[in-house]
């Protein structure tokens, strides 16, 4: 992606572009030096002309000036991750949440950190698409006094590393609610700390990263797909 602002640049910035244009008609390949002698300039003035009308590089603009195919820049780790998430997005556990909501009267959105934010963030786009009660908590003690027979308990987690879920589960399960946990990276510890999981991605981000600095993208692209099926269910 490539944002081309032209309206940034100033009276000799404009002047730098026109002449580069005309030149390129008759000059094939044109040097950043030649550039510079061509536009009465110096070198560092035609990099950063490059860079502020939205280049990465003279090579690039260039490939612009010449109608060459621009390559695209490499992608981040993330975005990667994010696109394979996309195209090989299931469905399937989008509707088999959607029956899980259904069948329950009160969900409660439950995480620590960074995945409790998350979970605020969808008590209130629940609250526009549902009539059933729904609540985000961090609070243990809290959480106890809530959860019920009629509970689907959703904890929201990118690991499940940075604290257990047993006791949570064990309380509310003691209190006959279903404890579903959703999680970005796959973990084995989590199955004794649930009824059901939802593992959303393949590829896990970057060990170097704690926890908490881990991103949480996933979570809001599945998220919003129940959101806006529930959204067109209420129509």
């Amino acid at each position: 992606m490539i944002n081309l602002d032209l309206s940034t640049l100033n009276p000799l910035e404009k002047k730098i572009h026109k002449q580069m244009i005309r030149h390129s008609r008759t000059m094939p390949g044109i040097k950043i030096n030649q550039a510079a002698e061509l536009c009465q300039c110096s070198v560092s003035k035609i990099s950063k002309f490059v860079k502020k009308l939205g280049f990465s590089s003279y090579r690039q603009y260039l490939d612009f000036l010449y109608g060459r195919e621009i390559p695209p820049a490499a992608g981040s780790d993330e975005l990667s991750r994010v696109k394979s998430f996309i195209d090989t997005f299931d469905n399937g556990m989008v509707d088999d949440l959607l029956t899980l909501i259904d069948g329950h009267g009160k969900i409660i959105f439950f995480g620590y950190g960074p995945s409790l934010l998350c979970a605020r963030y969808f008590e209130y786009r629940f609250h526009n698409c549902s009539d059933k009660p729904a609540m985000a908590v961090s609070d243990e003690v809290t959480l106890n006094n809530l959860v019920d027979d009629t509970t689907l308990l959703l904890i929201l987690t990118e690991t499940g590393r940075f604290k257990s879920f047993e006791l949570v589960y064990e309380r509310a399960k003691r209190n006959g609610a279903t404890v579903v946990i959703l999680v970005e990276e796959y973990n084995t510890d989590l199955f004794n700390q649930c009824d059901n999981i939802f593992w959303l991605s393949r590829t896990a981000q970057p060990e170097h990263l704690k926890p908490y600095e881990k991103s949480r993208t996933l979570f809001f692209i599945f998220l919003e797909e129940i959101i806006q099926r529930l959204l067109v269910k209420k129509e």
